[in-house]
């Protein structure tokens, strides 16, 4: 796994890139060129219909520069119960909590994968996940740019169910570029009890600095079970890796002695024969904010 990348666009690398297959420089000038003639093409892109979406200028503009172009806004929402009583005092993991986390997010996936296929998209990029855990439901909300390769209308791809990605256009044109594709978000989650301390131990160790084991061992036991579950979704989105990994830790603010992991990220394939390598560009942005300062905060206090 690997975190999100800090930066950078596309470089080439590729024919759709505008870079020859071997690797050569690519052709930015005419990357830009192609990019703009897509955003004023109509009819066969979007079928006379505006596109609406969530992406910047630039993510739209590096979107067309490697043939896909945005289609839609579409959305997920799940709201899924949480028995009474689970967050109770007791020992292992919450069981019931963690289902509801996972049916919510993947109820929320499918319903944003099915109106993308009705917008005529082949995937969504972008997607902004929320997940916010309650005391009795777990509400999972998906909203990204459906987008597909431009003029190509058949819903999904290839007959392919539309992948669902966190990327945004930028990543999502890097991976392109070097010869990768999204499948799917994989998403985990587990939520574990942190047992009591006895009563003599909790006393024996009052006024001290100890480690509080018992919630240490939940920590590492949520992680663990996490870990394994958005690993098993990316497999079965037939993923061999998963990019820009999201987790998140800590006890709930409504039973503070349970503790919760969870985490998602992109899962990613090869899809040509192999990797391409890509050749970076040095871009030297001009609409940095300057930073201005006193110049005499660098000579110390002025005597008074």
């Amino acid at each position: 796994m690997t975190e999100r990348p800090a930066g950078g666009g596309p470089a080439g690398g590729g024919p759709a890139g505008g870079g020859p297959a071997g690797g050569g420089t690519p052709d930015l000038r005419a990357q830009l060129r192609r990019a703009v003639d897509s955003l004023h093409s109509t009819g066969a892109g979007h079928g006379g219909n505006g596109a609406t979406s969530d992406l910047s200028i630039d993510e739209s503009l590096l979107l067309h520069s490697v043939g896909w172009e945005p289609v839609d806004l579409v959305t997920g929402v799940s709201v899924t119960a949480v028995p009474w009583g689970v967050w109770n005092w007791g020992q292992g993991e919450i069981v019931a909590a963690s289902n509801a986390h996972n049916q919510a997010v993947q109820a929320a996936a499918e319903r944003m994968g099915n109106e993308c296929a009705k917008a005529g998209g082949h995937g969504v990029v972008g997607v902004q996940v929320r997940i916010e855990v309650h005391q009795h439901h777990v509400d999972a909300s998906l909203v990204g740019t459906a987008v597909r390769p431009v003029g190509q209308t058949t819903p999904g791809g290839r007959g392919a169910a539309p992948f669902i990605s966190d990327l945004g256009a930028r990543d999502f044109s890097l991976l392109h570029n070097a010869g990768w594709q999204p499948v799917g978000l994989a998403f985990g989650a587990s939520f574990v009890y942190a047992p009591r301390r006895s009563v003599g131990t909790a006393v024996s160790q009052r006024g001290q600095n100890v480690e509080l084991t018992n919630a240490t061992e939940a920590i590492y036991s949520a992680r663990a079970l996490a870990m394994d579950r958005v690993q098993r979704s990316a497999l079965s989105l037939r993923g061999t890796g998963i990019v820009a990994v999201t987790i998140g830790e800590g006890p709930m603010s409504f039973a503070h002695h349970a503790i919760g992991f969870t985490a998602w990220g992109t899962a990613v394939r090869l899809a040509g024969e192999a990797h391409r390598y890509l050749q970076p560009d040095l871009v030297l942005p001009l609409d940095d904010v300057a930073v201005q300062f006193a110049a005499q905060s660098m000579r110390g206090k002025a005597p008074s």
